[in-house]
């Protein structure tokens, strides 16, 4: 019996991984994109044990990535994943919304086939690239097929993450993602692919062309604006992620704006500046709980809930769900 080769599709587009800079010795004055997806081909060890197929879809800084980039993504990725040609799919994307593409995905793609997103810390030109080494293991993670059942993965510095706990925690390290106090879901190492967790198999919550509703940000801080805040609430957004205090408390001269913008049918999500921990208050009703959503997940959550038309009271359903996943 013929041993099939398993194909894996890179959809590249841009980020730091495709990055050039006027010198080696430069991580930081680069440009974004820079190179085409062959360019990143060219830097691997030649595969034997596995038939790549690229394609460009985008070159750009993932700074600039918009809601609509994250659509157009999610219908190219179910193109691949109805594609009977391949077996697994690499996503290249820049780092700085890397955990916010993929949680989208997350949150909209049935996976039949192993999903890897992957980038870089330092540009293709650099002396000690990390781009190279973390593409191939994407690629290695995705022509696994047991990863399929892990749902939307990113493979990062040897370590293999959920979507739902994907973070950058550090402004420039190459080791600067991980999973919070969740941990990582794995790890790859010399071709081999090692799991820490189960798989955890999820169906997709909304659609890819689920409309997506204007949702804002406010972090609270010492002497915030109360015109700013009173600006952004009647600026036409249909919801609001508020990260407070601890555990997602909210100063006492902006909670009356909030709840009066709650009762006037704004969504108002109530999250946490800090870095991990749940939110979850007693007698915060007419808000709802971001449970163990950052605010940043929390925004994509409540953006296709209110563009898919989720009940309002479903809506706290929805995050403590998401929170477990």
């Amino acid at each position: 019996m013929t041993h099939r080769i398993p194909a894996v599709r890179i959809l590249a587009t841009g980020g730091t991984i495709a990055g050039a800079a006027p010198s080696p010795s430069d991580t930081s004055g680069y440009r974004a994109g820079a190179l085409p997806v062959a360019a990143l081909l060219a830097a691997l060890p030649p595969q034997d044990d596995v038939r790549l197929d690229a394609r460009q879809l985008a070159s750009l800084d993932s700074k600039d990535a918009l809601p609509e980039f994250w659509q157009m993504l999610a219908r190219e990725l179910a193109q691949a994943q109805a594609d009977p040609d391949v077996d697994g799919v690499v996503l290249t994307h820049g780092t700085d919304t890397l955990e916010e593409t993929a949680w989208f995905l997350h949150l909209t793609l049935a996976l039949a086939k192993p999903l890897v997103l992957t980038g870089a810390m330092r540009p293709a030109t650099a002396a000690s690239a990390d781009g190279p080494m973390n593409l191939l293991q994407a690629v290695q993670v995705a022509a696994c097929p047991q990863a399929a059942r892990h749902g939307v993965l990113a493979v990062l510095n040897g370590q293999i993450h959920h979507a739902r706990h994907l973070r950058k925690a550090h402004t420039h390290r190459v080791d600067a993602f991980d999973s919070g106090e969740a941990g990582p879901a794995g790890f790859i190492q010399d071709g081999y692919v090692g799991w820490f967790w189960p798989p955890r198999p999820c169906a997709p919550r909304f659609a890819p062309d689920t409309p997506l509703a204007p949702v804002d940000i406010l972090f609270d801080y010492p002497g915030i604006s109360v015109s700013m805040v009173d600006a952004v609430l009647r600026g036409g957004t249909r919801g609001l992620v508020w990260a407070g205090y601890g555990n997602g408390s909210i100063s006492g001269r902006i909670e009356p704006l909030l709840r009066e913008a709650g009762r006037q049918s704004l969504a108002i999500v109530r999250a946490t500046r800090g870095g991990a921990g749940r939110v979850g208050l007693p007698g915060t009703c007419g808000f709802i709980q971001a449970a163990g959503l950052d605010p940043y997940k929390a925004r994509i959550a409540l953006m296709l809930a209110l563009g898919a038309g989720t009940p309002p009271g479903a809506l706290q359903t929805l995050f403590d769900t998401l929170s477990y996943e």
